[in-house]
């Protein structure tokens, strides 16, 4: 790290930690960092990828998934990046979507969910099966937001761009897990961004610890009996650590900690001053949060995180009726200045289109799959755009909608046109037509270019009782893993990988 530590954040940790721990905690920033990949077992066996991967890998030993790979290996100019089977992700981060347990099937909210590495992961861990709902508030974030779930082919996903407290009304108990990766003062990355450490001197601890504590309670009333939040920051304050959640617990009396095991113990006696008014929380609560975690980033290899598991009793409900804990955070809201847009109104998506005809998705999908990875019964249609919304979703009408689901193409003057994020989504399996490159074959590394490639039809693979020509569509694949589309015709493949996603 070559910027000294802001003075008023070394004072602020020799205090807490005391001077011979912050040695050792002043001495990590002099380690060489560790860099970590995930692997997306939505598309490939973490075994398998390990067995065959091209960089030097050691397991992360927190994360099922995760592994660090030496500095100095390229794994985002690898072609198996451009398939989407791994997310490259800092090794801390890796720890909060392990603890909240997620299992197929289930209904989850990732709340400030950008750029979509936790979201990711926890697609993976959903295997296809239920509801992830992934919220941003930030537009010009939720664009990578997108675009990393479509690379790592997330079918079952639905993006929202709204504030959480527009949320409430159509969500009251309806998750069974909710990750809070929450804005904070970013204390973590100071070794990993150098530049946060000018933010950190711009913005007060206050300021972040304000948003985190309206997160909390706004997730409480989207959780269902039963379910689990999981609260986690990337900074070391306890202000927005310890303090959020003793808070919380003596707030919502539905709650207590699930205790974590395995890294170092939250810190109750932090709760003090000049850091956190001692006088402001019960003495349970404040015994509680040691059962939260701290992973340090001179106890493990890692930036550093902070991780509290809240679960909800089964059958107390919710501390509030949705409807009204919504009114009284936008009346919050209104109160400080920011005038939330009216329900049903701003920029929502389009009702769903009516009188679409689906004929030339279904002669697609006749023509070029093997089986139907959408059910047609759950296609919604906003304008000439194509979504498989997931099973189970309630309706959506008045939020700010990014996707209402898998984006599966365009219904164009009579013709469909398939969309790059049903390529990502797609298996091999999948396509009754398909061209798959060996990611040593220089012609991979041209398609992703977007170079137009000599492929004789004998390369196209086939459904074996398909007579027609090889001509049209097709799925390319690198190694078998899906990459985009490309359309054969006499012994040239026309590419149709998408300008802002080339290999550059």
């Amino acid at each position: 790290m070559t910027k000294p530590l802001p003075p008023l954040f070394r004072e602020k940790m020799i205090d807490l930690l005391g001077e011979n721990e912050f040695e050792q905690f002043l001495t990590s920033y002099e380690d060489p960092r560790s860099f970590g990949l995930r692997v997306n077992t939505g598309k490939v066996d973490r075994d398998e990828f390990a067995s065959q991967s091209p960089f030097h890998l050691e397991a992360v030993t927190w994360a099922a998934e995760g592994f660090y790979y030496e500095e100095g290996e390229r794994p985002g100019k690898h072609p198996y990046y451009h398939a989407g089977l791994y997310y490259i992700q800092e090794p801390s981060a890796m720890a909060p979507v392990e603890l909240l347990q997620v299992k197929p099937g289930e209904r989850v909210l990732d709340l400030c969910a950008a750029p979509g590495g936790k979201s990711t992961q926890i697609a993976a861990k959903l295997q296809g099966e239920g509801v992830l709902v992934v919220n941003d508030i930030h537009s010009d974030r939720v664009k990578a937001l997108v675009k990393n779930l479509e690379l790592l082919g997330v079918r079952n996903a639905v993006v929202l761009n709204d504030k959480p407290e527009r949320m409430l009304n159509v969500f009251g108990g309806y998750f069974d897990k909710i990750l809070i990766d929450a804005p904070c003062s970013g204390e973590g990355m100071f070794r990993k961004e150098e530049e946060m450490m000018g933010q950190w001197e711009r913005h007060s601890v206050q300021e972040f610890a304000a948003m985190q504590r309206e997160l909390l309670a706004q997730a409480a009333v989207m959780l269902a009996p039963g379910g689990r939040i999981v609260y986690s920051t990337c900074t070391f304050s306890p202000e927005e650590n310890e303090a959020q959640i003793a808070e919380f617990l003596d707030k919502h009396s539905d709650f207590a900690v699930v205790p974590i095991e395995g890294f170092a113990p939250g810190r109750p006696d932090w709760l003090r001053e000049p850091w956190c008014d001692s006088n402001a929380y019960s003495s349970k609560a404040k015994a509680a949060v040691a059962g939260t975690a701290r992973l340090w980033p001179h106890r493990l290899r890692g930036e550093g995180h902070y991780v509290a598991v809240l679960g909800k009793g089964a059958g107390t409900g919710a501390s509030a009726n949705a409807s009204d804990v919504a009114a009284d955070f936008v009346a919050a809201a209104e109160k400080r200045g920011g005038r939330p847009a009216p329900r049903g109104k701003g920029r929502a998506v389009a009702a769903p289109s009516t009188g679409v005809s689906l004929e030339p998705l279904e002669a697609f999908s006749g023509e070029l799959l093997r089986s139907e990875p959408f059910a047609l019964g759950r296609l919604v249609c906003y304008g000439e755009h194509a979504y498989a919304s997931p099973a189970g979703l309630p309706e959506l009408h008045g939020l700010k909608v990014v996707r209402p689901g898998w984006y599966i193409g365009a219904l164009h003057r009579g013709r469909f046109e398939p969309s790059h994020a049903l390529a990502m989504g797609l298996r091999l399996r999948e396509a009754k037509r398909a061209l798959s490159l060996a990611s040593s074959d220089e012609r991979a590394l041209r398609y992703l270019k977007g170079e137009t490639l000599e492929v004789a039809e004998s390369e196209i693979l086939r459904d074996p009782q398909e007579t027609q020509a090889a001509k049209g569509y097709c799925l390319v694949c690198i190694d078998d893993h899906p990459v985009g589309w490309g359309k054969w015709l006499d012994g040239m493949l026309k590419n149709e990988y998408p300008p802002g996603w080339r290999w550059t």
